[in-house]
């Protein structure tokens, strides 16, 4: 699988209805979407069918002219020996100085897309989680981070109730 099933996963996830916040998180106050435009690398995550596999897998988030914001990710399979693509369209649940999103990769389905942690000064870090603690992700404006980035992200996540038992650690080399 990849992400080209990811459409699969989001219509599961939406048809139940998953655009909440877990209990106990809270999506981060004062985002600013224009500075999180961009592309940004996966740097840790909890494995899911939609990315299983996946390697080198980034982001990239551009504004929409209705204001919404175009999705895309990427990701390359050595088991396929090709680079898998997924598109989709964000959009703000609540305030849009909030960090918490709702994601569609087909038609009306949307799953949550929770900021939980951000590097507000600079915009170089972002944790992010579903619905509810299933979902984890670390991503980063590089692709490759240091040793205490990485603690600070098992941290934070650890301090959430995120289990980090199954936590896996992208290879970003293609991307170097």
């Amino acid at each position: 699988m990849g992400i080209r099933t990811v459409m699969a996963g989001v219509l599961g996830l939406s048809i139940a209805g998953c655009t909440s916040v877990p209990k106990g998180i809270e999506p981060v106050q004062g985002f600013d979407a224009e500075r999180y435009l961009g592309t940004w690398y996966e740097i840790a995550r909890y494995d899911h069918s939609f990315e299983e596999g996946l390697e080198a897998v980034s982001a990239e988030y551009q504004l929409n002219a209705d204001g919404s914001i175009r999705v895309l990710n990427r990701g390359y399979s050595p088991e396929k020996g090709e680079w898998e693509e997924a598109e989709g369209k964000a959009k703000f649940v609540e305030e849009e100085d909030v960090g918490h999103l709702k994601v569609s990769f087909f038609g009306p389905f949307y799953a949550s897309y929770v900021i939980f942690e951000l590097d507000q000064e600079n915009y170089q870090y972002s944790y992010v989680t579903g619905y509810d603690r299933d979902y984890l992700w670390f991503l980063s404006r590089t692709p490759t981070v240091s040793d205490e980035a990485m603690e600070d992200f098992r941290d934070a996540a650890s301090a959430r109730g995120f289990n980090l038992d199954e936590l896996i650690i992208v290879d970003q080399s293609r991307n170097e």
